[in-house]
């Protein structure tokens, strides 16, 4: 919740929180957001790569992590969908916005 309401206060559209992988991969697939935030740990059995791979390979959606966990094992799993950025816990609210607007501007020709 704290990273949804620092994106809605930054103007940001959230299409909303998923607590599992098939939740996530659902909720891309219906709505086709700009880019997907997500967290390695998610509830369930798949991790957040899992869930961004299968996004970004369906949709073509790429992701910011947001994430306690990036051992040198879960950012080479990652690597092949070329995140657009990490974003570390802790982490502020600025960091998080600061990223996802990186992210969208890296999408601007």
């Amino acid at each position: 919740m704290y990273a949804e309401q620092a994106l809605l206060d930054a103007g940001f559209e959230v299409i909303g929180p998923a607590a599992t992988a098939e939740q996530a991969i659902e909720l891309a697939s219906a709505e086709r957001p700009d880019v997907v935030i997500m967290d390695i740990r998610l509830a369930g059995e798949r991790d957040g790569v899992e869930a961004a791979t299968e996004i970004f390979h369906t949709t073509g959606i790429r992701c910011v992590f947001v994430s306690a966990y990036s051992t040198p094992e879960i950012r080479d799993r990652a690597n092949s969908i070329e995140p657009l950025a990490w974003v570390l816990k802790p982490y502020t609210s600025q960091a998080l916005v600061q990223a996802v607007r990186d992210a969208l501007t890296s999408f601007e020709p």
